[in-house]
């Protein structure tokens, strides 16, 4: 459209609302987790596995669990300081070393003495006291770890001494976008809590390096990216084309989430690559992120973790609008739930708040004293 000589693009509006529930239903069968790739165990942490995790047996042999005598208990039994009992085969022995053969249990440095050159018992010691059985540690068949749980350092820890070096996990590519040039405060600062996320997630956040603000369509056309998410340009102003552009060069499932506040997210694929679309606004960002980002991620790194939450009372009654599924800020105090706003998400809010309950869409809200779950702030 031309008007005063001046090209005016056709304004991208929303044609209606599309549940929440159905957009998560498009974004798990859409969405396949990416390969798997193998890389080195300490580049694996926060990472979500590709398959389950099984270590060769260990140890092979029985193994001392601390310093003391090797012992056979059954020459224990009746052993008091009074009555010692003798070990002719009792042997000192360094925790980690095998137990030598005849010995099954071993004794506390004080638990044996020498009378003559000779070892005795002056306490009754069990049978596989101190003692780390074969396949203790690891039966050769046990998964040391799952497929679809993120890989944690104490974990790690656990497979490097039990002698794994390399893994195999799934690492999605995110591209995060702003739609508009570096320096708006709102779009950076989403930006940054999204690449935050992906973080989080076990994936990688790739960036626009020359921060002058990459065109969608040349991001949607990148191809070192599993997946695209843009912030900002999806309302009806003037310069807002976002969903425009991926309807032009790829398939717009969603324009227009039944979700407050992120009403105007849309969500998309080009080609077999999902793009999500977060509005403008932080508020709408955040709750579009939590609830549809995070889902298309845990879908791209085949992630099969629950949820994080603690139950807690709401101190106040909640209101919400049927029809919308509805993200409330929440303080939590001494086992309560203070709500802290609704609508449009205030930046003093959001700094305030400990996270987030949802309000179902079939939902007018929830009493005082309702028990919610409450899920914490990325």
């Amino acid at each position: 459209m031309v008007v005063d000589g001046e090209a005016i693009q056709p304004i991208q509006r929303i044609a209606r609302l599309t549940s929440l529930a159905v957009v998560l239903a498009r974004i798990d069968a859409l969405v396949p987790p990416v390969a798997a790739r193998e890389v080195a165990l300490a580049a694996a942490v926060g990472r979500v596995l590709a398959g389950d995790v099984v270590a060769a047996a260990r140890p092979r042999v029985a193994l001392a669990l601390r310093d003391g005598w090797a012992v056979n208990s059954a020459l224990t039994q009746d052993a008091s300081p009074y009555a010692p009992a003798a070990l002719p085969s009792a042997i000192q022995i360094e925790a980690g070393v095998p137990l030598p053969a005849g010995a099954d249990a071993v004794a506390e440095v004080d638990a044996v003495t020498l009378r003559e050159g000779r070892a005795e018992a002056v306490a009754a010691i069990t049978c596989g006291e101190s003692v780390l059985p074969p396949g203790a540690d690891a039966d050769g068949a046990t998964a040391l770890g799952r497929d679809g749980r993120r890989l944690y350092a104490v974990a790690a820890a656990a497979l490097a001494a039990a002698g794994i070096s390399r893994i195999n996990v799934r690492e999605p590519r995110v591209l995060v976008l702003r739609v508009k040039p570096a320096g708006d405060p709102i779009i950076d600062a989403a930006a940054a809590l999204v690449a935050h996320g992906i973080a989080a997630a076990g994936g990688v956040a790739l960036s626009d390096a020359s921060g002058d603000g990459l065109r969608l369509e040349d991001a949607l056309r990148r191809q070192d990216a599993d997946a695209v998410v843009a912030i900002g340009g999806t309302g009806s102003g003037r310069n807002d084309t976002s969903v425009a552009t991926l309807a032009r060069l790829g398939q717009v499932e969603a324009h227009g989430i039944a979700l407050s506040p992120g009403e105007t997210t849309a969500f998309g694929l080009l080609e077999t690559r999902p793009v999500l679309l977060l509005p403008g606004r932080l508020d709408g960002a955040l709750a579009a992120w939590l609830l549809l980002g995070e889902r298309m991620l845990a879908r791209l790194t085949g992630s099969r973790e629950e949820p994080r939450f603690v139950t807690a009372r709401l101190s106040r009654k909640v209101a919400s609008n049927l029809g919308l599924a509805e993200l409330i800020p929440v303080r939590l105090r001494e086992g309560e739930a203070e709500p802290l706003g609704s609508g449009y998400l205030p930046l003093h809010t959001i700094a305030q708040a400990d996270g987030w309950i949802l309000v179902a869409p079939d939902r007018e809200g929830h009493p005082e004293g309702a028990s919610v779950m409450v899920r914490f702030w990325p």
